[in-house]
């Protein structure tokens, strides 16, 4: 322990020392620790749990901003996430920075570039409205949007992060922002090995006078992806996303609905993702509200639908939260959720693998959130 200790107080020495030498630079380490206790009904079969990241996904990173002079600075932002109830990599434990890094330039007249592993302008379009703000873990439009059934293994979702990716956004227009993204092919060994093509991701918000609005369009190249149990690669076909966003806060509620529409490319006569039929496109609806019930609580509630193209499949889901501060940096909060999974639909929460078709699940948690 002393040695560690004197590690840490030299690299304290190091870093103040540089900051002297230019104080027109900084280094932040942030993070969130979130963990919370689970019940799930899964189709008649009864779990409990104990999981990561329920409020916030479970993370730290490290970011800088050097000011350059003129109204420019350079920017970095690296993040990894991680299970604070295990110690594990979060999602993929092949990937250090799962969740951001990227570096770039920012001009307060004409806005940011930057490059690496970042948000896609259709994740930030959507977050304002989604009461849950896109949790990878408990949100039900998470649920929706990274669902694995078999009528849509071919037709690729948005996972809200993009490697590779260089990405424009403008500075605040009198509320009006802009955002523009290309990305270029990228590898990934989980949660299947597979190959994405490139992909175009456009986006432009509204916020002002209470009202949130916003519109994204996403173009993604065909890939491929490897399935246990599948004979050869099954094609990922081009899709297209076409989503729309809404808010509105009257008081202390602030209305959410967002709606989303992602159409696949026919498949070749005779591949493997027309012989499986596994190409439908598919949209997802969510209205909501988040309710600042007092200074310290705050109640979500949302209901999503996400329906299948050319099959009977769809899922509607309904889940209420609450959130309790108590500090400033820790809270506490409860989720308790519903889905309906019809035809051969299998959406759960990520993490949670559908135990067979026409079941329906049911959670239940209780969480702690810390940040620092």
């Amino acid at each position: 322990m002393r040695l560690i200790s004197q590690g840490i107080c030299g690299a304290t020495l190091v870093l103040a020392a540089g900051s002297a030498a230019a104080a027109d630079s900084s280094v932040t380490l942030y993070g969130v620790a979130d963990t919370f206790v689970q019940y799930l009904d899964n189709g008649g079969n009864h779990s409990f749990s104990e999981r990561s990241g329920g409020a916030t996904g479970s993370q730290f990173g490290l970011k800088g901003n050097e000011d350059l002079g003129g109204g420019l600075a350079a920017q970095f932002d690296v993040e990894t996430g991680f299970n604070i109830n295990n110690g594990t990599l979060f999602a993929d434990t092949s990937t250090l920075f799962y969740r951001q890094a990227w570096v770039g330039l920012n001009d307060s007249k004409y806005g940011s570039l930057t490059m690496g592993r970042q948000y896609e302008p259709s994740f930030r379009v959507v977050y304002p409205t989604d009461p849950y703000r896109a949790n990878e873990v408990l949100s039900p439009f998470s649920a929706a949007v990274l669902a694995v059934d078999k009528k849509t293994l071919s037709t690729q979702y948005d996972s809200g992060r993009a490697s590779n990716s260089i990405l424009y956004q403008s500075p605040n227009l009198g509320g009006l922002q802009l955002y523009g993204m290309y990305a270029f092919a990228a590898t990934v060994t989980q949660p299947v090995p597979a190959t994405t093509g490139n992909m175009l991701n456009l986006g432009a918000s509204y916020s002002g006078y209470g009202l949130y609005a916003g519109v994204a369009y996403v173009n993604q190249h065909p890939g491929q992806e490897t399935i246990a149990g599948l004979p050869t690669a099954l094609s990922l076909l081009g899709t297209e996303h076409f989503i729309g966003a809404l808010a509105y806060r009257v008081g202390i509620v602030n209305f959410q609905f967002n709606y989303s529409y992602q159409r696949a490319q026919d498949p070749s006569a005779r591949s493997l993702a027309a012989v499986l039929g596994t190409a439908h496109s598919l949209s997802i609806a969510e209205l909501g509200a988040t309710i600042q019930a007092t200074a310290a609580d705050t109640i979500e509630i949302a209901g999503v639908q996400r329906s299948v193209r050319g099959a009977h499949d769809n899922a509607p889901g309904i889940q209420i939260g609450a959130d309790h501060s108590i500090s400033k940096r820790t809270s506490f909060y409860v989720r308790a959720g519903y889905i309906k999974n019809n035809g051969s639909a299998t959406v759960s929460w990520p993490g949670d693998t559908v135990s067979e078709p026409d079941t329906k699940q049911v959670l239940a948690t209780v969480g702690m959130t810390h940040r620092f």
